[in-house]
């Protein structure tokens, strides 16, 4: 590696032609679980570096166009590599959990983290033209920088998805690619590997840019195992449709209840607090149409044995935007909930449980008196009518034990 020298040490006009020759010394890639092989080659890289960035950072004048392709393929050749088998792969586990792994951290990323800053200056320079930059950042770059994000290093998905989300926003013939590939990624990761470093920065760049309309592959990621992993990011994208058209909120309140838990009590949880949110923004019009699945849903809740299961489902009633909306539509709610709430009342095993279920009760019994009496005369009929058909069933089985019994001891007595 020659030694070339700084910018400010040459003429305006060579400058260009400098940038050309450091781009050359950066296009050498190095191995760096060595740390002391080639060390002063990688000091000077690593110093040029630097220069780069802070030449485009200045302003200093708009790069030629074969400067700008080269300066791209210089980016592309340090950052589009094979990224090391994940941990998981090494060990052959597959039951392990992602977020109790240690992070893998690249020992090129001192290197790395410098060449992510220079293409994020590029993008960002109010000195790059579009028109001239898409013709090298294109669909193939993009489509390889969207597979870095399983990298396993956060602090190089942190830098993939600021570098991204700029060129989402600079460069809007890109949008619907992006988009599409991202629904490919979590599609795979949804149906075939359940296995992906980077879900929760993709879910921040579609959240960030969200569509009025959701996409296909959004309420199957409630889908998976490590869902727990990215639900803020998600919930976040399924709030932000609701938010930018209210009219959605039947959907997405449905796409929930599609992919709701059933043996998973953490996640459970979750499906709540999500559900809380999208109902903050939910209009009464909307709130009609998916009532029903929905309170019973909430209804099986309210009677989970996981008490914090139960508990998420109570403090739906703590939102003053909810109360609002099961008054205004109280004739239809009461009766699918009355019975979870006085089973409740009856014998939920927890104490924190009971209490919560009591305050429910008594907001009811203060919203409609009335309302309250009926359903409560119904639920007493109800059991009544249980307790009676149990009866007649114990009743009946006695009477086939008794003739059991009999017709076993004929026999016994036929063959004596």
């Amino acid at each position: 590696m020659e030694n070339l020298p700084l910018f400010r040490d040459v003429p305006v006009p060579e400058r260009q032609s400098l940038f050309l020759r450091k781009l050359q010394i950066c296009s050498i890639v190095f191995e760096f679980n060595d740390s002391l092989k080639f060390a002063r080659e990688k000091e000077t890289k690593r110093q040029t570096l630097v220069e780069l960035v802070d030449f485009v950072q200045s302003g200093s004048g708009r790069l030629s166009e074969p400067v700008q392709e080269d300066l791209i393929r210089m980016i592309g050749i340090n950052i589009f590599r094979c990224l090391p088998p994940a941990s998981h792969e090494n060990t052959g586990s597959e039951n392990a959990d992602p977020e109790e792994e240690d992070p893998y951290l690249d020992p090129a990323w001192p290197h790395l983290q410098i060449i992510y800053e220079l293409l994020l200056r590029y993008v960002v320079s109010s000195d790059t033209d579009t028109k001239i930059a898409k013709r090298y950042i294109d669909h193939s770059f993009v489509l390889r920088l969207l597979d870095l994000f399983d990298s396993e290093d956060p602090r190089e998905r942190e830098c993939l998805k600021t570098i991204l989300h700029r060129i989402y926003g600079k460069f809007m013939v890109h949008r619907p690619f992006i988009r599409k590939v991202i629904n490919n990624i979590f599609y795979r990761f949804i149906f075939e590997t359940e296995r992906h470093s980077g879900i929760s920065e993709l879910l921040e760049i579609l959240g960030r840019g969200a569509q009025a309309v959701p996409d296909s592959c959004t309420y199957p990621l409630h889908k998976p195992k490590a869902m727990a992993a990215y639900h803020q990011q998600l919930s976040y994208c399924i709030t932000q449709f609701v938010e930018k058209d209210y009219k959605l909120a039947d959907t997405v309140i449905r796409g929930l209840l599609k992919y709701w838990p059933v043996t998973n009590c953490q996640k459970e949880v979750l499906f709540l607090g999500e559900l809380e949110e999208v109902l903050e923004a939910t209009q009464p019009t909307e709130f009609q149409r998916c009532m029903v699945p929905l309170f019973k849903q909430i209804a099986r809740c309210l009677n989970s044995y996981h008490f914090q299961v139960a508990e998420r489902a109570l403090f739906l009633w703590n939102n003053d935007h909810v109360v609002s909306l099961i008054a205004q539509h109280r004739g239809i709610i009461f009766p699918i909930i009355f019975d979870a709430i006085e089973k409740n009342m009856q014998g939920h095993w927890n104490q924190a449980v009971h209490g919560l279920t009591a305050n429910v009760r008594k907001m009811f019994l203060d919203m409609d008196t009335q309302l309250f009496e009926n359903c409560q005369q119904q639920f007493i009929e109800k059991e009544a009518k249980a307790k009676a058909q149990d009866e007649q069933r114990q009743t009946a089985w006695r009477r086939l034990e008794a003739a059991a019994a009999a017709k076993s001891s004929t026999e016994n007595m036929v063959l004596v």
